[in-house]
């Protein structure tokens, strides 16, 4: 998958559209990505009867789907699909636009 933790990226479709976010957690069995503050559903919980138990309303943060995002360049700052290049014995991620290499930020 060419998404990372700690990848800034936007989101090209859905009822996010237009916003950005960084990448909180990927799962590349389903393709999926989180996004923090984004795709946020809200869940009602009802009171349960064991102690500890509250009710309420509670935020959800759910996947959202790895084609329906866009990583950002870090260096010409634009929308831009990922492409891979051997340097020396590494292979490393390039943006398609400008060529320069992303820099993996562990998040």
């Amino acid at each position: 998958m060419k998404l990372k933790t700690g990848d800034k990226v936007i989101v090209i479709k859905g009822k996010d559209r237009g916003k950005q976010g960084t990448v909180m957690a990927v799962d590349p069995t389903v393709r999926q990505v989180k996004l923090e503050g984004l795709n946020i559903y809200k869940r009602h919980l009802k009171k349960a009867s064991r102690p500890g138990q509250v009710g309420g309303i509670t935020e959800k943060v759910l996947p959202v789907a790895a084609a329906k995002v866009m990583l950002i360049c870090a260096n010409c700052h634009k929308p831009t699909r990922v492409g891979y290049k051997l340097v020396g014995e590494k292979k490393e991620r390039i943006c398609k636009q400008c060529q320069a290499i992303i820099a993996y930020v562990k998040g």
